[in-house]
């Protein structure tokens, strides 16, 4: 059986040995190695081809949300976020960073691993109760959402983009699943933003649960 690869990133030493642990019960799951801030998770990630990095957000230096953006870009590895469960900013950055999955700090261990194993196989995986709190408390004129904001107004394939959008995938992934190049997908993108009044990636990333293209608690699979 084939093992996923694991990056554990934290400045704390005692949760990074807590999630090794914790990881190290699962027989699909591989932790390759650690590191305590975001510059050494990027060089970590370049040296040891992980599949997934478990990346914490507030670290001294590169944060985590810096380094989730450098991983992704570069197309290193996926990336699970780890959040605190009234930190919408993290949430909503670490969206706009390419992050594959967004979880609390307190979830339990088979919820963590569960995570791992969706965004490797290319689900997103999205703690339900932040999606909730995040929607709850974000104004109506801030979401980006329009009374003409209407999913029919998008074609199949601007329909298909924004639900990878949804599921965190970064322009590059998209366009290798729909098989055509990165200046198309922003394209498709483009026209998004204008037929949803949306203001920016992360607005996408709320009107597509708002509208029902992708559901808390799915893994950002497919509605």
């Amino acid at each position: 059986m084939s093992q996923i690869r694991v990056l554990l990133v934290d400045d704390h030493t005692v949760m990074r040995r807590g999630f090794a642990l914790m990881l190290q019960a699962e027989p699909d799951i591989v932790v390759v190695g650690e590191a305590a801030d975001g510059a050494a998770a990027v060089r970590q990630a370049r040296a040891l081809s992980p599949d997934v990095v478990l990346m914490d957000v507030q670290m001294p230096g590169v944060d985590g949300i810096k380094a989730t953006e450098q991983v992704t870009e570069a197309g290193l590895a996926q990336v699970v976020i780890l959040t605190a469960f009234d930190d919408d900013e993290a949430l909503f950055s670490g969206l706009s960073a390419g992050a594959a999955g967004y979880l609390l700090k307190n979830a339990d261990p088979v919820e963590i691993a569960e995570a791992i194993r969706q965004v490797h196989r290319g689900h997103g995986q999205l703690a339900p109760e932040v999606t909730r709190r995040v929607l709850a408390r974000l104004p109506h004129q801030e979401r980006g959402t329009a009374p003409s904001a209407d999913l029919d107004s998008l074609t199949g394939r601007e329909r298909e983009v924004l639900r990878l959008v949804a599921q965190g995938r970064t322009n590059q992934e998209i366009a290798e699943e729909l098989i055509v190049g990165v200046t198309t997908v922003k394209s498709y993108l483009s026209a998004c933003l204008a037929k949803l009044h949306a203001r920016d990636r992360v607005q996408l990333v709320v009107l597509a649960y708002e509208l029902g293209l992708v559901r808390p608690g799915e893994g950002g699979s497919p509605s």
